[in-house]
């Protein structure tokens, strides 16, 4: 953000207007002492917006790092073996990966619908219900899903949200400028371009908030869908062989 308002401060001073009038005093830190509490207010919310917003990234990009490598971690070993019983082994060294959770919620209900059609009967175990064992998968991949996205609606409030705050900010600055005009009873630029800048700071910190928050909120989104595919071709997967299996 300083060096924002560094950029904004130099291109004033393209315009003709003199340092040493002392209009600017000393640059950015000196338009920020000298604006109203109001346009600060803007600044520090539009800076905590900023701040978290980031926080979430980070912590959002390494989460997809973990579940990317763990999901093919996953899918090598239930690929590999040859009893379900043996990936819910693994399954409790790849939490990180929603299949993990997926293939867990199958297997649950595939025992249990196996234990009740093994009651009173020595013949091979069959499946009572497809349909209960895909609701379950569905179950837990919206489960997974739900997990992903915390906190991703966060980026989309500030994406939204931050350019108007800024904006605010800049009107009631550029308010303040056209009042101290009417005060001073002068145009002059060297009059009018400090309150001007300070005005403009605000849209700049609304604008810095929101560019990487529209960016990654984008790029997370993806991600998700493309999780949510992986999930589903899975489910498919788990279906069609408990259907060759148990049916």
């Amino acid at each position: 953000m300083r060096a924002i308002g560094c950029y904004a401060f130099a291109l004033l001073q393209t315009t003709g207007v003199s340092e040493s009038g002392g209009a600017f005093g000393g640059g950015l830190l000196e338009l920020l002492e000298r604006s109203s509490l109001l346009s600060q207010a803007v600044l520090v919310i539009l800076g905590l917006f900023s701040v978290i917003s980031w926080a979430v990234i980070l912590v959002k990009l390494r989460q997809f790092r973990r579940v990317d490598v763990q999901t093919a971690r996953f899918s090598d070993v239930f690929r590999r073996s040859s009893k379900f019983s043996e990936v819910q082994s693994a399954c409790q060294s790849l939490t990180h990966s929603p299949l993990a959770g997926v293939f867990q919620a199958g297997y649950v209900e595939l025992n249990a619908q196996l234990r009740q059609g093994m009651q009173g009967q020595t013949e091979r175990p069959v499946l009572r219900s497809f349909e209960s064992l895909d609701r379950a998968l569905l179950r837990a991949s919206s489960i997974e899903v739900t997990k992903l996205e915390r906190r991703v609606g966060f980026l989309a409030t500030t994406a939204s949200l931050t350019p108007f705050i800024g904006l605010f900010g800049t009107v009631w600055g550029i308010m303040n400028a056209f009042a101290g005009i009417g005060v001073a009873g002068s145009t002059n630029l060297a009059v009018v371009a400090p309150g001007i800048a300070e005005a403009l700071i605000a849209t700049a910190a609304g604008l810095f908030a929101a560019i990487p928050a529209v960016y990654f909120y984008n790029h997370l989104t993806q991600k998700l869908k493309e999780i949510a595919s992986t999930m589903d071709d899975f489910a498919m997967e788990f279906l069609n062989i408990t259907e060759r299996n148990f049916s």
